[in-house]
């Protein structure tokens, strides 16, 4: 089984489809996209013409086939697709399309340089060309979807993934490296908000590191197909992460393949999902060259779940903690921190620090308001530290370092210094200290006088 899928954002609902692994030897550019600004009336009837034909053969569920060529055919008849506009066309036919058959597969897209690519002549005996060129250079320019790392406070490592972009012999390398990143964190956040989706082998390379080798993950029903089983691979470079405290984020943006490794979080108890209920398309679909520059995504398999003998068609897969998805990223690390302040192989000393980190969390989760005429009198020069107030907040400066926002924590008049993790303040009429964790007594400067 080849897959293949749709860059866009929310519209990149794809699990599987049929193109094939870029081969070793260079592939051509993708071909020039045709101006595609208009679309007559020929246009639009020789594109129906296709897509009633493609979805008449391939559709995964034959028994909805009629309907959903009946649906297309009745509003042609009575002009709704009477529209000059490509764009506009594609949103009417896109929307009966998901009408007729409830599955969010079903779309049709203007994208004149993927059509070229899917229809450019084969360059090699393999059938390997312009179509692989075009999913490779996306691969690339976006470092197969993995878009970003970086260290959290209590080495929490973090990785963005969006979408699961694959190109054989070359993609594993890359998330080797992210791996590799994880492996070394005390726990890991996978962020997936957004993910709309991409190809199926990028999810079974992600979840092998999670799983033991050769558990079946999924079985994909693909039409004219014997069924064909998803497993862990035995061969993980960079080593597994089993047992590592996992969180990953969701939100209503996630579908396809990305719902599949949220939905394998969750069957196979692998960690916390927070955020929303993801988009709820699991089918496996194929995108088709649709003339004279769209691309139809039609389902033609569907995914049974090895746990759960079901999938998340239709439904999505709901949140373990929910919140809103823009607060995800804090909830993430601030339970992160509280299981590892927890945990019995923690030192006095990284309990105190985790607990620390945590309440720096909690309090941008939970931002306490100061009246204006508190922080006001709060403001001063206190040795070569100056707290000034302005656009509705208190302002330290130290030395020539630039200024940080303090952020209230609402208890013994202490502050969070934005951007700076293991120091905050405390203000009092007369004195501003550095506190530190540890116990360690604070650094105190007296207040010389108030700011004009």
């Amino acid at each position: 089984m080849t897959t293949r899928f749709l860059a866009a954002a929310f519209s990149a609902l794809v699990l599987a489809g049929a193109s094939a692994p870029a081969g070793a030897q260079p592939q051509p550019a993708p071909a020039a996209a045709p101006a595609f600004n208009r679309i007559s009336a020929a246009e639009r009837g020789k594109a129906l013409d296709e897509i009633r034909a493609i979805v008449s053969k391939f559709y995964v569920f034959p028994e909805r086939r009629a309907a959903i060529v009946e649906r297309l055919t009745e509003a042609q008849a009575a002009g709704r697709y009477d529209l000059d506009d490509p764009f506009a066309f594609a949103s009417a036919v896109s929307a009966d399309l998901a009408a007729a058959s409830q599955d969010r597969h079903m779309y049709i897209n203007v994208d004149p340089a993927q059509y070229a690519a899917a229809t450019a002549p084969a360059a090699s005996d393999d059938g390997s060309g312009q179509s692989n060129a075009f999913w490779r250079k996306l691969a690339f320019e976006n470092n197969h979807g993995l878009t970003e790392m970086k260290v959290l406070p209590g080495n929490i490592r973090y990785l963005k993934l969006a979408p699961f972009y694959w190109v054989d012999d070359e993609s594993g390398r890359a998330y080797d490296d992210a791996m590799r990143f994880l492996h070394e964190g005390e726990a890991i956040i996978i962020d997936l908000r957004g993910n709309g989706g991409g190809n199926g082998a990028g999810v079974q390379y992600l979840t092998s590191h999670f799983l033991a080798p050769d558990t079946l993950l999924q079985t994909f029903h693909l039409r004219g197909e014997a069924p064909a089983q998803s497993r862990t691979l035995f061969n993980v470079p960079a080593g597994r992460l089993i047992g590592k405290p996992l969180y990953v984020l969701i939100d209503g943006g996630v579908a396809s393949a990305g719902e599949e490794f949220a939905y394998h979080v969750e069957q196979f108890d692998l960690g916390e999902l927070i955020g929303a209920t993801t988009a709820g398309a699991a089918n496996n679909n194929e995108l088709m060259p649709v003339s004279p520059g769209f691309i139809l995504s039609v389902s033609t398999g569907r995914p049974v779940h090895a746990i759960s003998g079901t999938n998340w068609e239709g439904i999505g897969v709901a949140p373990m903690i929910a919140t809103p998805p823009a607060q995800a990223l804090e909830v993430a690390q601030s339970r992160a921190l509280a299981r590892l302040a927890a945990s019995e192989a923690a030192t006095p000393e990284a309990k105190a620090r985790y607990g620390w980190l945590q309440q720096n969390i909690d309090a941008r989760l939970h931002p306490i308001t100061l009246e204006a005429g508190r922080m006001k009198a709060l403001a001063g020069r206190y040795g070569e530290q100056t707290v000034t107030f302005h656009d509705g907040a208190l302002w330290l400066a130290r030395g020539e370092r630039p200024e940080r926002r303090l952020i209230p924590l609402g208890a013994d008049d202490l502050f969070l210094i934005e951007g700076v993790e293991l120091m905050r303040v405390r203000l009092t009429p007369s004195a501003l200290e550095l506190v530190r964790p540890g116990g360690a007594p604070p650094t105190r400067y007296a207040r010389g006088r108030a700011l004009p």
